[in-house]
């Protein structure tokens, strides 16, 4: 009788704690098209919700304000108006495309004199500062940063804190500089 229990087969447990190998579906490949790299790097510089009142209650759409540049002297700054984010930073991308200016500098990517500019009610003020690198702030740090401006001191001397404005002046002014 002592024997029987020895010759019985044991049947295998559920609980057994291999895994089967992962094997992947073949006809269920999803080949995801590459989307080709813009040659420009992008940067919002604000991102607002606005409201208008309709008589049904409130309409609520995204303004977006983008700074878009190569590093290598291209440098535009645009705005977009959507009822979604994404729509309005494409629409401010393409904004920034069209209003693009190219940056007149020296070969070491510095500027050659000191330049002022002033659009509305902003107002700022650009110095060559070499060994420094970039000091500057706000959203005039942004457009110079994209357009590849190197050893420079910026100053905002009005007292708006319009980030749009700002980067428009900054705009403003490195169109003024002469080779």
């Amino acid at each position: 009788m002592a024997d029987t229990a020895t010759t019985e087969k044991k049947a295998p447990s559920a609980n057994t704690n291999e895994r089967k190998p992962f094997k992947r579906n073949p006809r269920r490949v999803v080949k995801r098209s590459e989307r080709a790299k813009s040659e420009f790097l992008q940067k919002v510089i604000s991102i607002r919700r606005v409201t208008r009142v309709m008589a049904g209650g409130r309409r609520f759409s995204f303004s977006v304000a983008m700074v878009i540049g190569d590093k290598k002297g291209r440098v535009g700054v645009g705005t977009g108006k959507a009822s979604d984010t994404a729509l309005a930073i494409e629409k401010a991308v393409r904004s920034a495309r069209k209003n693009m200016v190219k940056v007149n500098m020296k070969e070491d990517m510095n500027i050659t004199h000191d330049i002022d500019a002033k659009y509305g009610a902003s107002v700022i003020q650009v110095r060559p500062a070499p060994g420094r690198g970039l000091v500057a702030g706000s959203s005039v740090r942004t457009v110079l940063e994209l357009a590849g401006v190197t050893d420079v001191t910026a100053k905002i001397f009005s007292r708006s804190k319009n980030k749009l404005n700002n980067a428009r002046a900054t705009i403003k002014a490195l169109q003024t500089l002469v080779k």
